[in-house]
């Protein structure tokens, strides 16, 4: 594993590149970054050192304003932002030496699980998608969280975004709100135990914040109205007790792509897919699509 940094828009954005065991040339890159406001150093490594192991470069990446990344404000989680540091960190892979350019895949989970479909769906050469625990359209995630936490939380919390957003447009420091925590607080997630799961596999540059406006994005950011136009074969792994991200809309998303996509579904919460024997059954469902479809 080395430290390599690109640029995304004009901000430098910090990365780790593994080879692939074996090094043959042609070789293909799996192109990896965390949901929301997610750092590479935070449960990514079970997964790319698998891939790597396996004989697959992996290029794993921070968003800008996040973890080792450069980019002000900090803790800014924008679906947009993050969907161009992806096109950034597509274009640096596929000059990596030794790398197949035509042989990128993207890998997802929670919020980057949906940035992979919209990305690939902008990318036509995008060979291949994994998405876990992926959030797939906004609206349902907001109708999710309607149902269970009320609408006196989701009034807080466009509270808490309006506020951040009125200090931004008066080019103040940024309103935070933390991205998990327990039942009742201002946190962005809140269902229980997320905060129980997330700290034990947190690492030393993830910060429990983010900007407040992040809240005003999320029915806006809607990955499966790109569903249809994917060109390539995805997975779409779904945690069947997601407290999070509507299980249903990932299914959608699924159906969408039609005979492109393959599922597979655990018993599993949101955050359950980075430790653990589930976390070690799905990497195995990962490379066994990898060797099916890159073969």
């Amino acid at each position: 594993m080395r430290n390599i940094t690109f640029t995304s828009h004009g901000t430098r954005c910090a990365a780790w590149h593994f080879t692939g065991v074996g090094a043959e040339p042609g070789r293909p890159c799996v192109v990896m970054a965390h949901g929301f406001g997610g750092t590479r150093d935070t449960g990514l490594l079970g997964y790319a050192e698998p891939f790597a192991a396996a004989g697959y470069d992996v290029l794993v990446f921070d968003y800008r304003g996040f973890g080792d990344s450069e980019g002000t404000p900090r803790q800014r989680v924008s679906y947009r932002r993050q969907r161009e540091d992806y096109h950034a960190a597509i274009a640096v892979a596929r000059q990596l030496p030794g790398v197949d350019p035509e042989r990128i895949v993207l890998w997802g989970t929670s919020y980057s699980g949906g940035h992979a479909v919209a990305v690939a769906a902008q990318d036509r050469r995008i060979t291949a998608i994994m998405a876990i625990t992926p959030a797939m359209d906004g609206l349902a995630t907001l109708a999710h969280v309607l149902r269970r936490a009320g609408v006196g939380y989701l009034a807080r919390a466009a509270g808490h975004g309006l506020r951040d957003l009125a200090r931004s447009i008066t080019k103040r420091p940024p309103h935070y709100v933390p991205i998990v925590g327990p039942p009742g607080s201002p946190a962005i997630m809140t269902s229980p135990g997320a905060v129980e799961a997330v700290v034990p596999v947190a690492g030393p540059t993830w910060r429990n914040e983010v900007c407040a406006r992040a809240a005003l994005e999320v029915g806006l950011n809607r990955p499966t109205t790109f569903a249809g136009r994917v060109p390539c074969p995805i997975l779409v792994q779904v945690g069947t007790n997601d407290s999070v991200a509507p299980p249903s809309a990932a299914l959608r998303v699924a159906a969408k792509a039609g005979p492109r996509a393959r599922i597979r579904e655990y018993p599993v919460d949101h955050f359950d897919i980075y430790q653990g024997p589930w976390q070690q059954q799905a990497v195995t469902d990962q490379l066994e699509f990898l060797t099916a479809v890159l073969r």
